[in-house]
């Protein structure tokens, strides 16, 4: 019977790499045209970067600005929750409408109302459930 080998490593060997600027704007392009088809507002959208309304306003019409860590986290988990979407619903309008549709898993709220809680770790839950769903977890 083989033994089994311990490898020896360190927190760095798990730290992704960051999220470029130039990748960060690149998402947040996406995140529009997703908020688009989502049938989600500005204000709504304000909510889910955390970002005051104007400033929304300005980066939707002019491109975003600097983006933090904890923006670059949401732009991720937007995306993440659109792929899971995109590979559980073979029409994409299912996964567009699913967004806003009460579920159980949410106790009858929908996605949408859990991630306009406002905080990252609600963004996380959504698409946590939908990796459950794919069987990821």
């Amino acid at each position: 019977m083989p033994q089994l080998q311990l490898i020896e490593t360190s927190s760095q060997d798990f730290l992704p790499d960051p999220v470029t600027d130039e990748e960060a704007a690149a998402m947040f392009r996406a995140v529009v045209n997703l908020f688009r088809a989502w049938g989600v507002t500005d204000a709504e959208a304000a909510t889910l970067l955390d970002l005051p309304a104007r400033t929304f306003a300005r980066w939707k019409a002019d491109g975003p600005g600097r983006l933090g860590r904890d923006g670059k986290s949401r732009l991720s988990n937007l995306m993440g929750i659109h792929k899971a979407l995109r590979i559980i619903f073979r029409e994409p309008q299912r996964g567009y409408e699913w967004v806003k549709k009460p579920n159980r898993i949410f106790n009858g709220n929908s996605a949408l109302d859990v991630m306009l809680g406002g905080e990252l770790t609600d963004l996380m839950r959504v698409r946590r459930s939908l990796d459950a769903e794919r069987g990821l977890w």
